[in-house]
């Protein structure tokens, strides 16, 4: 099958088209359908009229966009009328989804003139939150759109113009970093004067090229003073004083190339005949302008991006406009202005300059890592930082520029955005928050061992850009720099402290201290010296004698070992059962279960102390009321089994005790997270909702459960969190990613702080 063929039957296959909508509240009885339609809807309607603007507090106007096109040139297809561009425009409405939660209406007009165009659009003002202009032919788009800004009071974006300009300049401005070149200096040469073209050339004069030294081409040559063929008023704004005639003239000792035209326009004698370290931006689609190989070929010193996800620096639009409109539309800004765009750009380029999250490289299957260099001057578009980046920064310059009519706190619009990337994100800020309110005078140390693991080694790179927490990795110094190496990460000793335990000077001193812990344990003196001389015990000494405040392992070893290693050096808490919780998140919803890890079969007053620790770990990582399910295969006596008498006992002890939340069993999974069955069925249940700590009666059952909840699409964890040991020191699974690492880390160090762990 050919690959037009695969996008037929993808675009084919039920439901037709690719977006759809979706309720956002219940209307599941008579009640939520009389507030959802008649009579119910009277009051917001009565509100809106007397205030128009309060349509984006009591509808979905503030969440909307409208990609709206006349189809007049759709991708590389050109004019091909409204109908043939609604499957581009259904594609837009999928990315503003899926990489910023906004919802779209996709709006085909069927309309060539500019001025009915623009009556059509300016009439759907009431609809929408913001207007995203696509695939309309120059130079009518510029008219439209400038047309349109002027009429309306909410954002209007033409992503062919701006999209690729603000994506384009953040990718310049960090070429010229790296090949260290003035922006108020560089000769910048441009082939095609299209709606791209024209406003990249005016983004770059924003960001300080100067115009005398930007030369525009179109397919008749250079756009020059004298010129009178082929110009309309948009290109006579770049129109410059030259004698040069081609783009074969005007790309002689050329910074700068900026290729938004069609394939091979630029050819390698022209490359050749550029400056030292020439910008080669060849951007036309699917063929560029010149073939990157082809360019370093002539020219190993080119800096090349395209618009071909195949090859380095992939100019990508998406990368920019839905987050560009997340931060309009949140302070509902009245346009998109110059200052938006700005900070978009320095955002964006800002970016490419952090270490780059697991989630991309497995994506784009990039072991050794991505590094800020000549091949990779921008993120990805599927870096779920760019989101947390790019929109506070926009939303920022909105409200700084005066064009936004709601002013946010920026760290509250910071918490609104990380809830929409998911609530584990959000849980790990108000981690990194807490950490570095309590860090006044130092910051929280965590060990890892196994420090040549390419997953710490990218974890600890990370956590070192945040500057919360201080990280000590263990191995060999010299095996642990050349992994690094191996990733792109040079100098990896910068980032964090690196302790061979073989090599330590504080070897003897752990290992004699060790010994005094275990010496009636079956340790001896020489045994004590040899354990020490393992990373896992190496570190929970550490913990132990003050040297780090907690520890993160695992990885590369079973759990049940490094469990055993933890509880001999560290022990657990006097009066608590050790137990392992699984942090699981599936539609911006938390779950805590336990026990996930430790007791395979607890009896019923370690059930209770179990659901006792977790509800106090829940309280620390949701906002939601605490409720404790206490499961079994049965509910309140409907089966008189052991298995299931123990889990009520443990119920019944729990009762006995002065607990701060709600809680019942013996209860069924299905009962304890249905609302309608608890009612109908058990009215008596003291949940009174669906509950979000769940006891597992067995490690079985809790294992399984969680093990494969966490391989189902569209649902996060968080863990094992190792509850009721004295200091914090958690256990990751063997498969935990780079993310998990880091996530872990966090929570370590925020148990440490946030238990009172100090050292001086």
């Amino acid at each position: 099958m050919s690959y037009e063929e695969r996008a037929l039957e993808y675009h084919k296959k039920e439901p037709a088209g690719k977006i759809g909508t979706k309720l956002t509240k219940n209307i599941d009885s008579q009640d939520e359908l009389s507030m959802a339609y008649s009579p119910g809807v009277a009051g917001p309607c009565r509100k809106i009229h007397e205030n128009p603007e309060l349509a984006f507090k009591y509808t979905g106007r503030g969440n909307l966009v409208g990609v709206i096109s006349n189809g007049t040139a759709v991708l590389g297809l050109g004019d091909i009328g409204p109908e043939a561009a609604k499957p581009v425009m259904e594609g837009k409405a999928m990315l503003f989804k899926k990489f910023a939660d906004i919802d779209v209406f996709d709006i085909e007009v069927d309309a060539k003139d500019p001025e009915e165009f623009i009556r059509t659009v300016k009439s759907l003002e009431p609809t929408f939150g913001g207007i995203n202009l696509e695939d309309i032919k120059a130079p009518e788009c510029f008219y439209i759109e400038e047309k349109l800004r002027e009429l309306m009071t909410i954002p209007v974006f033409h992503d062919d113009q701006h999209g690729t300009a603000i994506i384009a300049s953040a990718a310049f401005i960090n070429a010229l970093e790296i090949t260290g070149k003035r922006i108020e200096d560089v000769k910048v040469v441009f082939s095609g004067a299209g709606a791209a073209a024209i406003a990249c050339a005016k983004l770059f004069f924003e960001l300080g090229v100067q115009p005398k030294n930007l030369i525009m081409c179109d397919s008749k040559g250079v756009i020059h003073t004298g010129r009178e063929d082929g110009m309309n008023e948009y290109k006579k704004r770049f129109a410059c004083e030259t004698d040069d005639r081609t783009l074969g003239d005007a790309i002689k000792g050329a910074d700068a190339f900026v290729g938004v035209s069609s394939a091979g326009v630029l050819t390698e004698d022209m490359v050749k005949a550029m400056e030292k370290d020439p910008i080669i931006f060849a951007l036309a689609n699917p063929d560029p302008e010149i073939l990157p190989d082809v360019a370093k070929a002539v020219r190993p010193d080119a800096i090349v991006a395209t618009g071909r996800s195949d090859f380095p620096n992939q100019v990508n639009n998406v990368l920019g406009f839905p987050f560009i409109f997340r931060g309009a539309l949140d302070v509902h800004a009245t346009e998109i202005n110059e200052e938006m765009k700005r900070a978009a750009v320095l955002a964006i380029a800002n970016l490419a300059k952090m270490d780059v999250p697991e989630e991309v490289l497995r994506v784009y299957k990039k072991n050794e890592g991505y590094s800020f260099g000549r091949d990779y001057l921008i993120p990805k578009p599927i870096d779920p930082r760019v989101l947390l980046y790019v929109a506070p920064a926009v939303a920022s310059a909105a409200m700084e520029s005066g064009v936004a009519r709601k002013q946010i706190p920026m760290d509250q619009y910071i918490e609104h955005i990380e809830k929409i990337l998911g609530p584990t994100k959000r849980i790990v800020r108000q981690m990194i928050k807490r950490i570095t309110k309590k860090s006044q005078t130092r910051k929280p140390i965590v060990v890892i061992p196994h420090g040549y693991d390419h997953r710490v080694i990218k974890a600890v790179t990370q956590i070192s850009q945040d500057g919360v927490v201080d990280t000590i990795i263990l191995g060999s110094k010299e095996n642990t720099l050349r992994e690094a190496a191996k990733i792109g990460i040079n100098n990896i000793d910068k980032y964090t402290t690196i302790i061979d335990p073989q090599t330590s000077s504080r070897a003897q001193e752990y290992a004699d201290r060790l010994f005094e812990m275990r010496a009636r344990k079956g340790v001896s003196r020489t045994a004590a010296l040899q354990m020490i001389r393992d990373k896992d015990y190496f570190a929970a000494m550490m913990v132990s004698q003050g040297a780090a405040d907690g520890m993160v392992t695992g990885l590369v070893k079973p759990y049940a070992p490094c469990a055993q290693t933890v509880l001999k050096v560290l022990g657990s808490l006097p009066g608590t059962t050790l137990s392992g919780t699984q942090m699981i998140v599936h539609e911006k919803k938390v779950y805590f279960f336990a026990d996930c890890t430790i007791n395979i079969n607890p009896t019923p007053e370690q059930l209770a102390d179990i659901a006792i620790v977790t509800a106090d770990l829940a309280k620390k990582y949701t906002d939601e009321p605490i409720k404790v399910a206490l499961l079994s295969f049965s509910s309140f006596g409907g089966n008189r089994h052991n298995n299931a008498s123990m889990v009520a006992e443990a119920a019944a002890i729990l009762r006995q005790r002065d607990v701060d939340f709600s809680f019942d069993g013996e209860i069924q999974a299905d009962a304890a997270l249905n609302t309608d069955l608890q009612n109908k069925e058990f009215p008596f249940c003291n949940l009174k909702g669906r509950a979000n700590v769940l006891i597992f009666p067995d490690l079985t059952s809790a294992n399984i459960t969680y093990k494969t909840l966490a391989h189902l699409p569209k649902l996060t964890t968080l863990g094992p969190i190792l509850s009721g040991v004295t200091k914090p020191a958690h256990i990751l699974e063997r498969g935990a990613s780079t993310e998990e690492t880091i996530n872990m880390i966090y929570l370590t160090a925020d148990q440490a702080f946030s238990e009172g762990a100090k050292k001086s």
